[in-house]
Parts: C-alpha cells; sequence; structure tokens
C-alpha cells in the first residue's frame, strides 16, 4: 500500500521577483494575507528561496537573480505578468486591507459581467495583483450578450 507524502504541492504557482524580496515577504503576508511557507537563506544572510501559500496555491518570492529577472521596479515599472487570485469571500474587506497597508489600488473591486467582483492592487515595487471573487453564476450566453463578446468554453 502507497505511503501518503505529507508534503501537499499544487499544481500550479507563480514566480514573483523582487529588489527587496525580505520586505516584499512581510508586506505580501500584512497586505494580502499570504503566509511564509519556507525560506531559504545563504551563509551570509541573503535570501535565495521562499515560498508564500495563499489557499491551496502558493508564490515564490524571490531576488532578481539573473539578468532577465527582474522587478518592475528595475524596469521602469513594466509588468510582463500578473498574478491573479481567487477569494472564497469577503473581496472588499480584502481590498481595504490592501489599501491600509500601502497597496496602491489600481481598480477598485467592482462586480464584473462574467459574475466576478474583482480589484486590481500594485505592491510597493510595481507588480500588479488581481483579486476576484464569484459573486454569481452566470451562463456563456448572457456574458456574450452582455459584453458584445463571442466566447468558446466556458467556466461555469
Amino acid at each position: 500500500m502507497p505511503v501518503e507524502d505529507p508534503f501537499k504541492y499544487s499544481t500550479l504557482g507563480s514566480g514573483v521577483f523582487y529588489q527587496n524580496p525580505r520586505a516584499a515577504l512581510t508586506w505580501l503576508e500584512k497586505a494580502f494575507g499570504f503566509e511564509p511557507s519556507m525560506v531559504v537563506s545563504d551563509a551570509n544572510g541573503r535570501l535565495v528561496h521562499s515560498e508564500m501559500r495563499f489557499g491551496d496555491g502558493y508564490i515564490i518570492v524571490d531576488s532578481e537573480w539573473a539578468d532577465p529577472i527582474a522587478s518592475p521596479a528595475s524596469v521602469a515599472g513594466k509588468n510582463t505578468q500578473s498574478v491573479y487570485v481567487r477569494l472564497k469571500d469577503g473581496i472588499d474587506a480584502h481590498c481595504d486591507r490592501a489599501r491600509a497597508a500601502g497597496a496602491e489600488i489600481v481598480e477598485g473591486p467592482a462586480d464584473q459581467l462574467y459574475g466576478e467582483r474583482q480589484y486590481r492592487a500594485r505592491d510597493p515595487e510595481g507588480h500588479i495583483w488581481t483579486f476576484s471573487q464569484t459573486v454569481r453564476s452566470v451562463p456563456r450566453e448572457e456574458a456574450e450578450r452582455l459584453g458584445g463578446l463571442k466566447i468558446e468554453g466556458w467556466h461555469r
């Protein structure tokens, strides 16, 4: 009989790179509620790898360790990716928490035609984070009609 692995790994995570990853760990916990799950330092105390959990997902928070790996703060604030996080509930309170911690709210909480309520926030180094919460089930046909779109496939 196989022994169950005591470590449960998510199918997908994202790496987010910072000039100051230790400050990012603290800020992401305070602002967004991520929970540190691993912090690896070298002999000089430099952070070389860290992971944070949110629900059943995770992110890697790391430093700029190679030329093409950069924080938006190092490339004039440009983002080439964004992390999307689905909340079970409390999106407005989550936004308030992020704002109180110093997040720039790029888009305040708003209901979307596809049944989600979402907001976007920029962290201190310029990463854009999108948080959403399902507020109602929307049939594909309704979303197409409301958005003037043709949608192939549907997640509801």
